[in-house]
């Protein structure tokens, strides 16, 4: 008797604690909650599409996308929009701006008006924070300064900020030039086997390449082919990411063992273990380096030996999550704007040759000089407008953290909010009647004025948020193409197919196929 009491005293608070947990997810989350935001926003005169229990809207996204996944695009038609993200297309059309939708049980409202999204972006009031992220997708790029807050995201930052400063950004130049000229002597190869000098390559293909020789190096001072079993394991984790992505999340699920959680396990190890490989042998050494990860481990080992205070120091665990994030972004950003920008000078050839005539002034036909890079205004107003019309980041989201009222809008708190940054880089109203074309010449006096708002162009993001690594994209990026320039010709393949698709970043789904033709082989 004594033993069936002590029972019922464990079991009947268990049975409590999950019927309340219960009642907070299935009732109050999946049906009160959202009934409830959507009669907060109505008596605004926001509307949106229907909430449908547990899926929220995503059925109807993933019917509307494989729709649209079909649809191919004339080689100079940049507005892709309705591939990628045919419901804000049809949604905005159907119930104005800004409107309401569901990410299963989550209300997201997404907003098109740049002071709105600059007042979100710029805030410095810590009201508006990074919305929760996929947890497949922390799998693969870590849960550290992209997405922390608070003081937290203060202390990895002002580790992190020295890396990135002009002076270094200038060093590592030297290095992008190097393997930029490494990456242009095999193309030379390639394009050496045919009698007329002229190759068909998949170049997409040489910059992932390319980025990841500079990312391992600047992050890791490591080896390319350590960096480049990380990015393949982080290639097959985003694919399980995307597989995922518009899967009700239950919770539990994800400790399940279920043939996709078990692939996604074994990757997490993988990557861990690598990352760790790259780490160990440094932690030998008296000296850790001056890259990203000599400078996280100086943090991390100093604060250990009573070096320095405690609230700026990084765990091994927190360098291990930045090395994630660092690694992925940095390669993958870099990757698409040299893809895409190689892409508008195949269609724009006029374009081509300014570059190439540019590059010719300032540096002749020898190795660009790293501090001289800055010289090269047209490059930058081409590599301006490929982010403009072509960004690597297509949809910023944030959180508010308790009620606000942004502009005429309020806010409930805990409700997500959308910035599509490709349909506002569209928007004729900021960018002209043009903003559909493309035309570097609107950024011949630099960001700022290349729009009717400073703050037009939102790549990068903008505000305190704004992405750490840009100077780093633009430095290789402008290194590959001037090299590139100096010695090659390029024109699209005719087996290049305009399908532009959303995989977290914007890509050419077939890749980017082109024809590379030695100058000195061109009549």
């Amino acid at each position: 008797m004594a033993f069936l009491v002590m029972l019922l005293l464990v079991v009947v608070p268990l049975l409590v604690v999950v019927a309340t947990q219960l009642w907070d997810y299935a009732v109050m989350r999946l049906v009160w909650r959202p009934d409830a935001i959507s009669k907060w926003f109505r008596e605004q005169g926001i509307h949106g599409p229907s909430y449908g229990f547990l899926n929220g809207c995503n059925k109807d996204i993933r019917s509307l996308k494989e729709e649209t996944d079909r649809l191919v695009l004339d080689v100079r038609d940049h507005k892709y929009l309705p591939r990628i993200a045919p419901h804000y297309l049809k949604w905005r059309a159907q119930y104005g701006d800004p409107f309401l939708y569901w990410h299963g049980a989550q209300a997201r409202i997404c907003v098109f008006n740049y002071e709105l999204a600059r007042q979100i972006l710029s805030s410095k009031s810590g009201h508006f924070v990074k919305n929760d992220v996929h947890p497949n997708f922390l799998a693969l790029v870590g849960n550290k300064l992209g997405f922390m807050e608070g003081a937290d995201w203060v202390r990895h930052r002002r580790i992190i900020n020295p890396v990135f400063t002009i002076d270094k950004l200038k060093m590592m130049t030297k290095t992008m030039l190097d393997f930029a000229e490494t990456m242009v002597k095999e193309l030379e190869h390639q394009a050496s086997r045919n009698e007329n000098g002229e190759k068909q390559l998949h170049i997409s293909k040489f910059f992932s390449q390319l980025t990841v020789h500079n990312i391992s190096h600047a992050i890791f001072g490591s080896s390319y082919e350590l960096g480049n079993k990380v990015f393949q394991a982080q290639i097959d984790l985003l694919r399980i990411t995307m597989e995922a992505f518009l899967d009700v999340l239950i919770p539990g699920f994800k400790y399940l063992p279920t043939e996709r959680n078990q692939r996604r396990w074994m990757l997490e190890r993988e990557l861990k273990s690598l990352l760790t490989q790259i780490i160990q042998p440094r932690l030998a050494t008296s000296e850790y380096g001056n890259d990203l990860l000599g400078v996280m481990l100086d943090s991390c080992i100093e604060t250990k030996q009573g070096g320095k205070q405690v609230d700026l120091s990084l765990s091994m665990d927190e360098i291990i999550h930045e090395c994630k994030q660092f690694f992925f972004a940095g390669h993958d950003t870099t990757s698409q704007l040299l893809t895409w920008s190689v892409y508008l000078l195949c269609i724009y050839p006029e374009w081509q040759e300014k570059l190439r005539k540019e590059v010719f002034k300032e540096f002749g036909r020898e190795s660009p000089n790293p501090n001289a890079l800055n010289k090269l205004k047209e490059m930058a107003m081409v590599l301006l407008e490929t982010l403009r019309l072509y960004p690597p980041a297509l949809f910023m989201q944030r959180k508010a953290v308790t009620d606000m009222t942004v502009g005429s809008i309020k806010l409930p708190k805990g409700i997500s909010i959308v910035i599509p940054i490709p349909v506002m880089h569209r928007d004729k109203e900021v960018w002209g009647d043009d903003a559909d074309e493309f035309n570097p010449l609107r950024f011949k006096n630099g960001i700022t004025g290349a729009a009717k708002v400073p703050h037009g162009l939102l790549a990068f993001s903008i505000g305190p948020r704004s992405c750490i690594g840009q100077n780093f994209a633009m430095l290789e990026a402008k290194s590959t193409l001037a090299l590139m320039l100096q010695k090659f010709s390029f024109t699209l393949s005719p087996d290049y197919v305009h399908a532009p698709v959303d995989m977290f970043t914007l890509k050419p789904k077939f890749g980017l196929p082109i024809f590379l033709r030695p100058l000195d082989k061109c009549n």
